[in-house]
């Protein structure tokens, strides 16, 4: 463990589970930022469907395995991991905690867990950077300003990020229900300082009845054509984020792309999208062993990891968990949630007789 952190008498000891800390978040949230985290868009029926779709999935176990040797590491993009379970790109840590991201990434680090940086992080990439003692991925929204993007993806490179994860499905904030109803405000002080500095786009629409998104926000979402821009530059490897769809990941591949996530971005934009576990053997058809594919959305149990690795996927990415801990206990919050899945994965493992994440395959999941 890179980073020591002390005992866990933060947390109490009645906190044995992911879902033990959403009461807590809740309470020290406040109803305003509980409601920007914990919604989703429109009915939230796709964030209910990305738990539940889990729970219809059931495992075999298996008996007198092998389990010598065993081991969670995995390799993705040249390094090696200690196990699957990365932190998801989340916007604005610092209202779940005054230290923001530093202490999420310090959570990270104790873990050895890899963590996405959103672009709209409260500190400074380079400041995230500085502190971590584990892998770093940059997660960039493709801003109007292309040259700025450009500005933030040399940032990245400077400041030792190894990959970049380009969101590409939220060229529109979706239509959140619960934050219209709580009033959603941003406290003073709390911003996106990566996009200080960024020329802003008019918002205004240009004739008289124009609907603002069409007119203006759509205008300039990103296309094929700016990922292609984007990999002719950059020298991390890219993976598209908010993938659905197996002909967008055979064409993300195509034009160069290391690897996909498949996401629904937390049930956060679209409403009535699937849920990620059920399509992701569709996407790793599609890419057929020609890059990672990897998942985010639902994770609350290791063995939701397990169903996830045993449908293709290499990897998987955990959101909202993770900045629930960060609001009861700060970086040790952090650390404990992400020491439960990997507790939990790895029991799970041995009693589904997989030795290996390799070892983990479609047959140890239940077919009626």
């Amino acid at each position: 463990m890179s980073f020591p952190l002390p005992p866990l008498t933060q947390i109490p000891p009645d906190v044995v589970a992911l879902a033990d800390y959403e009461p807590l978040a809740r309470h020290h949230l406040g109803e305003n930022a509980w409601a920007y985290f914990s919604g989703g868009a429109a009915d939230e029926i796709t964030l209910r469907d990305n738990r539940s779709a889990f729970d219809t999935l059931k495992l075999v176990p298996r008996v007198l395995r092998d389990l010598k040797g065993g081991h969670m590491r995995v390799e993705l993009f040249g390094r090696s991991f200690d196990h699957p379970i990365l932190l998801a790109p989340i916007a604005y840590h610092r209202l779940a905690h005054p230290d923001g991201e530093l202490a999420t990434v310090l959570g990270a680090s104790a873990m050895k867990a890899g963590m996405v940086v959103s672009t709209r992080a409260t500190v400074p990439l380079e400041d995230i950077a500085a502190a971590a003692e584990t892998a770093l991925w940059f997660q960039l929204y493709m801003q109007p300003d292309r040259g700025f993007t450009q500005e933030l993806v040399r940032r990245a490179e400077n400041a030792g990020y190894q990959a970049l994860v380009l969101t590409v499905d939220a060229p529109l904030t979706g239509i959140r229900n619960r934050q219209q109803r709580a009033q959603f405000r941003m406290p003073d002080g709390i911003e996106a300082v990566n996009l200080r500095g960024m020329r802003q786009p008019d918002l205004r629409p240009r004739m008289a009845g124009e609907n603002v998104a069409f007119g203006s926000l759509l205008d300039d979402a990103p296309t094929w054509d700016d990922l292609d821009w984007l990999l002719s530059f950059t020298r991390l490897p890219v993976l598209l984020k908010g993938i659905l769809s197996p002909d967008d990941a055979h064409h993300a591949i195509q034009r160069g792309c290391a690897g996909v996530i498949v996401s629904n971005h937390g049930g956060r934009i679209l409403d009535t999208m699937p849920a990620t576990i059920d399509v992701l053997p569709q996407i790793v058809e599609a890419v057929a062993g020609r890059v990672p594919v990897l998942l985010d959305g639902g994770i609350r149990r290791g063995t939701d990891v397990l169903k996830a690795i045993a449908l293709g996927a290499s990897a998987v990415l955990v959101g909202r968990p993770c900045l629930f801990g960060l609001s009861v206990a700060g970086a040790i919050g952090v650390a404990h949630v992400l020491n439960i899945l990997r507790a939990e994965l790895e029991v799970a493992m041995g009693l589904t007789g997989c030795a290996t994440l390799a070892q983990i395959q479609p047959s140890i999941l239940w077919r009626r």
